[in-house]
């Protein structure tokens, strides 16, 4: 999949809402994109580890962690077994941690900043709701696309998977 979202702006731009910039990339896929499957969790992540050991091919995990810059909601474990399940890659508006670990990976992540804390697995969570931060709002099943230009949502597929 190779694409560049100031492209898709250019070739698409009433399909296109735009993310507010606020995320750096931590992850080793600096390009990367695909069905939205989304986690609403505060500083717990066992939803993000439950759906990164199910199949993720062609999908980016968008989770809204509240923003909290106080735990770190993915590390390089659980993001080692969405690699070995095909996930595309992570949009998390809270933390990260393991950031080397996470640089060496075949998959894309990008978040907020990253904190040596890890959060409490309590399975406090909601799975496949829609999230609004940094300015849009996120729904299932709709498509993300992020590269270092930024991050843009679409309701219908912008890049075929080739």
């Amino acid at each position: 999949m190779f694409f560049t979202t100031p492209d898709l702006c250019d070739e698409y731009p009433e399909l296109v809402r735009v993310m507010e910039p606020m995320m750096a990339s931590f992850g080793g896929r600096d390009v990367f994109g695909g069905e939205v499957v989304t986690v609403n969790c505060h500083e717990d992540n066992s939803l993000i580890k439950e759906n990164a050991s199910q199949p993720g091919h062609g999908k980016v995990m968008v989770v809204d962690g509240g923003g909290s810059l106080r735990r770190a909601l993915l590390g390089d474990m659980i993001a080692e077994n969405a690699v070995k399940n095909g996930w595309e890659g992570f949009i998390i508006y809270g933390c990260v941690r393991d950031v080397d670990a996470l640089a060496g990976l075949d998959i894309g992540v990008h978040a907020l900043a990253s904190i040596p804390l890890k959060t409490e697995k309590r399975g406090i969570g909601d799975l496949n709701v829609s999230l609004t931060f940094a300015g849009i709002t996120f729904h299932p099943g709709e498509y993300v696309y992020a590269d270092n230009n930024g991050i843009i949502v679409s309701t219908s597929p912008l890049v075929s998977e080739g």
